[in-house]
């Protein structure tokens, strides 16, 4: 009997989330899982640590198999917590965080929890994925994830990923489910950071994030806003190195055109394919 690939779950919306349950529900049968979560909604965490406050680890024993586990610190806490007590021995063959209530594209990849939790399997040197939804309800329907989900762990099981890449994949949520990948770039642009401010029942102010996004290329059609706009599934390579390609400083050996175009193959030709969306129980 061979072994099933072993893949850890994260996530920033909490162990309670239906996002990650469906996510065990798409994957169960292709690997043994384990899953550890915030105990709560950590949204916007990015890659925050806990350094100075206690971490606490709550088994919750199985679902669907996989093994449930929660602690009180953030998305990069469980990815990092999972590899050094639940894990130990065992390392994982992928990481997957998500499934995400509400879009992680553009610049929501800096400010995600999900990408964090994504970006720190990635440092560990193990092939990662975040997936997300464009819907932020509790009750938020991910059936349509499910074929894209599924295709792409397996050609990250079967292919790996270069060092030092992970992938931000965005599924809209809109009438009709979508039927094709794109292989796109982050879009440009920024939020318009407001704060509606509101008195407390003592008079005290306090002030709450509001705002929108701004694209800064509505026109561009190589972006992960204008393929899920026009209702595509956006897959977006995410580096973890950070330094910029400038004069006098060597350029990441993952920018590398020619070895990043062989090492995506498997991901080219999933995107020159359409998707069928079947009725099927998890």
């Amino acid at each position: 009997m061979i072994d099933k690939p072993l893949i850890l779950i994260a996530n920033d919306d909490g162990l309670d989330a239906p996002g990650v349950h469906r996510l065990i529900d798409m994957l169960h049968d292709m690997a043994h899982i384990v899953c550890l979560c915030p105990d709560s909604p950590r949204s916007g965490g990015s890659m925050a640590l806990t350094v100075k406050g206690a971490l606490r680890l709550k088994a919750w024993g199985q679902y669907k198999g996989a093994e449930m586990y929660s602690t009180n610190g953030t998305p990069t806490d469980c990815v990092k917590l999972a590899w050094h007590t639940v894990l130990r021995d065992r390392k994982p063959d992928l990481v997957v965080s998500g499934i995400n209530h509400g879009s992680n594209a553009a610049i929501n990849v800096l400010y995600s929890g999900t990408m964090g939790a994504a970006q720190e399997g990635c440092a560990f040197g193990v092939p990662s994925v975040g997936f997300s939804l464009t819907n932020h309800s509790h009750s938020a329907d991910f059936s349509a994830c499910r074929p894209f989900v599924r295709a792409i762990v397996a050609g990250m099981l079967e292919h790996g990923l270069p060092k030092g890449i992970c992938l931000n994949v965005n599924i809209p949520d809109s009438p009709e489910p979508p039927v094709r990948m794109h292989l796109v770039r982050e879009c440009k642009g920024n939020w318009s950071d407001e704060y509606v401010e509101y008195k407390d029942p003592g008079g005290h102010l306090f002030y709450m994030l509001a705002g929108h996004f701004e694209n800064a290329e509505p026109q561009a059609t190589d972006t992960d806003e204008y393929v899920l706009h026009h209702g595509g599934v956006s897959v977006v390579p995410i580096m973890l190195e950070r330094t910029a390609p400038i004069a006098g400083l060597a350029a990441p050996a993952s920018l590398r055109e020619k070895e990043l175009s062989e090492a995506f193959g498997w991901l080219r030709d999933l995107c020159s394919r359409e998707f069928t969306h079947e009725s099927t129980e998890a």
